[in-house]
């Protein structure tokens, strides 16, 4: 009888200890878990960044670049070129590379005064002057800043800073001789980056 009693009182004992065991257990699983959790956390969280930035990358590398903006006037420019030994006319079309689109209706705008000012400059040319591909490429440039002082006020200004520049740059005179006239500064080959007109083109080009 009493060995009984003793083996229930050792039961008794026996059951918290190995439940206590138990909950030891679960706890440490639950730490072992959550730290386990956190630390996934910590690298999904780190990760995306990561791929956000280059996918960002690759989508921008695959993005075609904006096609470019063309404005072909309606008819060819056709002059008569200042005279040398004889007669000489020339027949060109036009066309105008533009910075983007918005620079159509401004072009449009102001058609009558670019037309006028395209054809004085074309009738300021001598054939001789038309006569090599450096010299057309310097008519295109010179016409390219002719129709930017119209319609791009904000380059017209800085080409007329340069032009200042050169004129204070230009030689003094001697004394008793006559001042000499600035020279008109070299059209750039390349427009201003903020320029409504960035090239002339000549989709034909014939001298007569």
């Amino acid at each position: 009888m009493a060995d009984a009693k003793k083996t229930e009182a050792d039961a008794v004992v026996a059951a918290p200890k190995k439940n206590k065991t138990k909950w030891i257990l679960i706890a440490v699983i639950a730490l072992l878990a959550l730290g386990g959790g956190g630390a996934a956390a910590f690298f999904m969280l780190k990760k995306p960044p990561a791929e956000g930035a280059e996918a960002a990358a690759a989508k921008k590398k695959a993005e075609p670049a904006a096609p470019p903006v063309f404005y072909k006037f309606d008819k060819p420019f056709t002059v008569k070129l200042a005279t040398e030994q004889q007669d000489a006319y020339l027949q060109a079309e036009v066309q105008l590379k533009l910075l983007d689109a918005t620079g159509t209706d401004l072009v449009k705008q102001n058609e009558p005064e670019l037309k006028h000012k395209i054809t004085l400059t074309l009738m300021g040319r001598k054939a001789s002057m038309l006569a090599t591909s450096e010299g057309v490429q310097k008519l295109a440039n010179e016409l390219r800043d002719t129709i930017n002082k119209v319609v791009s006020p904000t380059a017209a200004g800085k080409e007329k800073a340069a032009e200042k520049t050169a004129e204070k740059k230009a030689e003094a005179p001697a004394a008793g001789e006559a001042p000499k006239p600035p020279e008109k500064p070299e059209p750039a080959e390349l427009a201003d980056p903020s320029a409504v007109v960035q090239s002339v083109l000549f989709s034909s080009f014939i001298i007569q």
